[in-house]
Formats: structure tokens, C-alpha cells, sequence
């Protein structure tokens, strides 16, 4: 008979409440959650979670006393790891509890994986004080309505406000967001929050707030009925908040931690000096073959990384884009190919079923910083940077509805550059992405016109 996870028939007490995470998801579960379990003092540790914009898998974690099972797949087969590291989930709109974790002298880390969108930025990567969000937060935290807020920033704020107030000490903020500088990114947002609401705030975060820089890694694809079933089938636990994950995971963060913070070296994370370096290893290698096996990818048919990486015309293009990435990446030759030996290995996973239309969203964020940089530098040093331009003429076709479903934080924004013919969708995403060789922009208009003329 199948069996239902619970902390007291598992013999699992709860550790107290040190971490609150933001943006309760897979990848949370797969990484944070499981490095903070695997440490050495994982015992003192432990994590509260809040959903983003819908209530999500809380409610089934919430029945299961925040336990679930983690399901590492291998190609080889499943690995299982029943994971208690998170022992209370909340609705994102319970801002409310959230202050109340913020007064807590317990807390000492704010973790948050909300995407690069859910800070609220603006052009030059500063808060948008002109947006409707921040402005009714604003409002809010003006009033006196703490509880109120609705964005990130102005649930930051207002924590940070309620831990003043509560004389409850000093924190972390850790971001874990698929952005360079996420921490800076993080300090900046907070801080030009707080100077509209308080600015004497600034001063008391000077002395009480640390700000981590992190770059993560481990493939999470969503959790589908088969892995649900293997669970039951292999463990006899009837677990409907699992969640699969690759066997490969890394964790790299700079930054200082003024409360504290768990063991997670004890679990394999690097804590380094500088960590640009592997951010953009990680970055460019992985998250920009990633895009363009998410918008080249579903043009020829193919649904997850696995059966687009076993295609040899696509395999080909992500070489082709990687000899551009090694060609500017700060580090040594070696490095960087062991690291693209083992994403070879781990994109041919036959069993990580990684949907491309999942990869493919929010492109008008990803492409600037995973794609462009590269192509640029190589044209500027004389270069043909075929496979990064092969990346933007993908996303030109995505833009006019080939592919992949449009899915994008600002589709109103890029909509319209897949408008017109594809002589004119080439040159409005050039002039979105700031393209503006000439080599480089008929490169993408010529292999916009071969990529298109392959689809299926």
C-alpha cells in the first residue's frame, strides 16, 4: 500500500526557521533545498518557502509537512532523496508571514529564484520607479500598509523595514537567479527602493544587510506524471510534490554572509573571490546552447534538449556556438573543455526530459546577455561568429510564430519585431539586440532564410 511522507513516521524534527526563500519552484527544490540538506550542520538549518504568483506545489508540500521526494535521474537510472530541508510553504500573497520571518533574530538568509523579471529593473538595471507595482508598493509602505506590498523589491523592503524595527540583527540577501551580479543586481534594487520610501534605511543597510553573488547550475526540468509514478512504483511513496532533477549540480557564491550561513561546502559549493568567471561559463556554455536548442530546436521538430542534442545538424550548432563562447571565456583552455565535455554528457541524459518550450521563455531577457556579448566581441577581433549569429536568427523565427509558443515577460516589447518580412524582423531584432556590423546582421538574415526554409 502506498505511503504518504510525514516528518513524525520518518523520524525528520524541524530544524528552525534560518532561511526564507522566495519563488518556491523546481529548481529551488533540486538545488538550494538540497545543498542546505546535505550539509554537515544541516540540523540548525532549515527553510520557509513562498510561492511566486500561484499557490503552485506548496498546498502538497504543506500535507507532506514540507517534505518531498527529489528524484535524480541518471542515465544509468533514478536515484531517490526524501528532502526535509524546507519545513514550511506559504502563499506568495501571504506577505504578512513573511515580515513576520523578517522580525525573526533567527533569520539569517533571503534566498530568492524569481526570475531575472521579478526584480523590477529597469533599462539601466536599476529599480523601475515608474512602474505600476513599485508605485502602488510605494504607496503602501508610505501608508504605513507594510503588508500591502506586491513586488519583490517592496516585499524586501518592508521585511527589511519590519527587522529594524525589531531590532532583530543583520541578514543576507542570496540571490539565485540566472543573472550576472545577481547580488549587486539585488543591493541595487533594495537599495533604490529603500531611498524612496526611507532613505535613513540605507544607512542602517550599510552595517546590517550582506549581499551574495551566486552562480547556479542543474538541470530541473517540470515534474510530469512518469516521475510521479516512478517514485511510487520504486519507493511506494505516493508523492505528488516530487520533482526530478540530472545528477550534475553546482554552486558557486561570493559575498559575505553576516549572520552566518549553513555548510553547504560540506555538499560540494565553491566560495570563491571572484565569480564573474564562472558566471559566464555557465552562462554563455550552457544557458546560450540552451536557447538555441530551444528556438532552432522546435523549428525542426524536436521537444526536449535530449532529442535535439541527438540530431546531428543541431549538435553541430551548439559546437559551433561553443567554439565562439571559448574563443572570449577568461579561462584556461582545459577548463573550459572538460566543461563542455560534460554538457555534451549531461544534454544526452536520456532520461531528463527537459522541454524546450520551457526553455524558450523569456528570450528578450536571455538573448542579450547569453548570446550577445559573445557575438559581439568576435566580430569586433575580426571574427565570424556563425553559431552566436545562428542563435539570434532562431529567436528572429520564434519571434514570427515558428517554433516554440511565444512565452515572454515583455511579448508587447518583441512581438513586433517578428512583424514584416524577414528582412524586416532581422533588422528590428539587430537593432533590439544593439547588432550593428553589417557582417553580423546579413549573417542572420542568411541563416534565418536557411533555418526557415528547414522547418517542419
Amino acid at each position: 500500500m502506498a505511503r504518504r511522507l510525514s516528518r513524525s513516521s520518518d523520524g525528520r524534527p524541524a530544524a528552525p526557521v534560518r532561511i526564507v526563500h522566495l519563488g518556491l519552484g523546481n529548481f529551488f527544490r533540486a538545488h538550494q533545498a538540497w545543498y542546505t540538506e546535505v550539509a554537515s550542520d544541516a540540523d540548525g538549518w532549515a527553510i520557509a518557502a513562498f510561492t511566486g504568483r500561484t499557490l503552485g506545489v506548496a498546498a502538497d508540500m504543506a500535507a507532506q509537512e514540507g517534505l518531498y521526494t527529489l528524484v535524480v535521474q541518471g542515465a544509468a537510472g533514478n536515484d531517490y532523496q526524501v528532502i526535509s530541508s524546507v519545513v514550511a510553504t506559504h502563499s506568495g500573497a501571504d506577505v504578512q508571514r513573511l515580515l513576520d520571518y523578517f522580525a525573526t533574530p533567527e533569520l539569517a538568509i533571503v534566498t530568492s529564484t524569481i526570475t531575472e523579471a521579478g526584480y523590477v529593473r529597469d533599462a539601466s538595471g536599476g529599480l523601475d520607479a515608474e512602474s505600476e507595482g513599485v508605485q502602488a508598493d510605494v504607496a503602501a509602505i508610505r501608508s504605513g500598509d507594510l503588508a500591502g506590498v506586491k513586488t519583490a523589491p517592496g516585499k524586501f523592503v518592508a521585511g527589511l523595514l519590519n527587522r529594524r524595527a525589531a531590532g532583530a540583527g543583520a541578514l543576507t540577501f542570496c540571490p539565485c537567479d540566472n543573472v550576472p551580479d545577481n547580488g549587486e543586481m539585488v543591493e541595487r534594487v533594495v537599495r533604490d527602493f529603500a531611498a524612496l520610501v526611507d532613505p535613513s534605511l540605507n544607512e542602517w543597510i550599510d552595517a546590517n544587510v550582506g549581499f551574495a553573488t551566486t552562480m547556479v547550475d542543474r538541470i530541473t526540468p517540470r515534474p510530469t506524471e512518469a516521475t510521479h509514478d516512478a517514485v511510487l512504483a520504486d519507493t511506494g511513496i505516493d508523492d505528488p510534490a516530487c520533482v526530478g532533477t540530472e545528477p550534475f549540480t553546482q554552486w558557486v557564491l561570493s559575498g559575505e554572509f553576516k549572520a552566518g550561513r549553513p555548510a553547504w561546502e560540506s555538499g560540494g559549493a565553491q566560495f570563491v573571490d571572484d565569480i564573474a568567471p564562472y558566471e559566464m561559463l555557465k552562462l554563455w556554455m550552457l544557458n546560450g546552447s540552451h536557447s538555441l536548442l530551444a528556438y532552432a530546436g522546435p523549428i525542426l521538430g524536436k521537444e526536449t534538449v535530449f532529442e535535439a542534442m541527438s540530431d546531428p545538424t543541431l549538435a553541430g550548432w551548439v559546437n559551433e556556438w561553443w567554439d565562439v563562447a571559448a574563443r572570449h571565456l577568461p579561462l584556461d583552455a582545459a577548463t573550459i573543455a572538460d566543461y563542455r565535455q560534460a554538457l555534451t554528457d549531461r544534454f544526452l541524459n536520456p532520461n531528463i526530459k527537459h522541454l524546450l518550450a520551457q526553455i524558450a521563455a523569456d528570450g528578450s531577457q536571455k538573448v542579450p546577455i547569453r548570446i550577445v556579448p559573445a557575438l559581439t566581441a568576435d566580430r569586433a577581433a575580426g571574427g565570424a561568429p556563425t553559431g552566436a549569429e545562428r542563435v539570434v536568427a532562431a529567436w528572429t523565427l520564434h519571434l514570427r510564430g515558428l517554433g516554440a509558443p511565444l512565452n515572454d515577460a515583455k511579448a508587447d516589447d518583441v512581438r513586433p519585431l517578428g512583424e514584416g518580412t524577414l528582412e524586416e524582423s532581422v533588422a528590428k531584432v539587430c537593432d533590439y539586440l544593439g547588432l550593428a556590423d553589417a557582417a553580423a546582421r546579413a549573417s542572420v538574415l542568411e541563416l534565418a532564410t536557411g533555418l526557415e526554409a528547414s522547418a517542419v
